[in-house]
């Protein structure tokens, strides 16, 4: 029997235990559009909140799914749960809906004939972004502009030297200003995202650029880099969490040479000083602006 699983649903919807897990968000899983047509007999979907997203995993589910399979489908209900049965129906299917644990869960049992599959999978697959001039897809942070932070750590970002990474890298707008330094030998681009590395390497086509698939707070820390910049995330699952933040910043000391340089932008009402004072020699605010803050710490 083949099962899929796309994230990570609540234990109370008792996700199977020996499915293949699909999501783009955990290192190491299969990509979901990388399964055959009607090669899977079950999936379990817990659905991404934007909808461009969403409905392009649900798509790809429904590809992927044979005749008769069962598609099990939940979302919080504020975060695109209550919309997921519409949704569904869009594609020509029957949907059972229940509600439970403030989710919405529905289950379609995949009928010989769906429609708009292949227009939702267009609408949220990899894609180069109008205005942007960068590789980029529906689901990657600030998937579609430049997000204010990295605009800010960008315009004052001196010209760098030596071996660094970009910590938390996207589609990879700030690995191509770092990388405007001729003294930049190497540059590590890592980030969660399978999607934002694919995008990352097709928007950074440069030699000194290495790309990882990696959660960054497991990462290795050899001690051995001269700077990293980073604009680090802060939502886990939906849900704000401030340790995201400060574990890349523990993690940036670390993977750090004496006397390298981390370089971080921060939403303002992070609380990342604490951090950064614990674990950096010299700790100096750049500039306070448009709701973010920047820091260059040098270990």
């Amino acid at each position: 029997m083949t099962t899929i699983l796309y994230d990570r649903p609540p234990l109370v919807f008792d996700p199977p235990g020996a499915a293949t897990q699909t999501s783009p968000r955990i290192p190491g899983s299969t990509p979901i559009e990388d399964l055959a047509d009607g090669s899977v007999e079950t999936a379990m979907v817990y659905a991404p909140p934007g909808v461009l997203e969403r409905r392009y995993v649900l798509a790809e589910a429904l590809r992927a799914l044979q005749v008769g399979g069962r598609l099990d489908v939940m979302a919080p209900k504020d975060r695109g749960g209550s919309r997921l049965k519409k949704e569904l129906e869009g594609f020509g299917v029957e949907v059972g809906e229940s509600a439970k644990a403030h989710h919405r869960r529905c289950v379609v049992v995949r009928p010989e004939t769906v429609t708009g599959l292949e227009a939702a999978i267009a609408a949220g697959a990899m894609q180069r972004v109008e205005g942007l001039d960068a590789w980029s897809q529906p689901g990657v942070f600030a998937w579609d502009r430049i997000d204010g932070g990295s605009a800010l750590l960008a315009a004052h970002l001196p010209a760098l030297k030596g071996a660094g990474a970009d910590l938390g890298c996207g589609y990879g707008a700030l690995a191509t200003v770092v990388l405007r330094s001729p003294a930049v030998t190497a540059l590590r681009l890592i980030d969660l995202d399978r999607r934002a590395v694919e995008a990352a390497r097709k928007n950074v086509e440069d030699p000194r650029a290495t790309f990882e698939w990696a959660d960054v707070r497991t990462l290795e820390a050899a001690g051995d880099l001269d700077f990293i910049v980073s604009n680090p995330p802060f939502h886990d699952g939906g849900a704000e969490d401030r340790r995201l933040g400060q574990a890349f910043i523990v993690k940036a000391a670390a993977m750090l040479k004496k006397g390298g340089t981390l370089w971080l932008v921060a939403n303002r009402h992070l609380p990342y000083e604490a951090e950064l004072k614990a674990a950096f020699r010299r700790v100096t605010p750049v500039t306070d602006g448009g709701g973010y803050k920047l820091f260059e710490a040098m270990k």
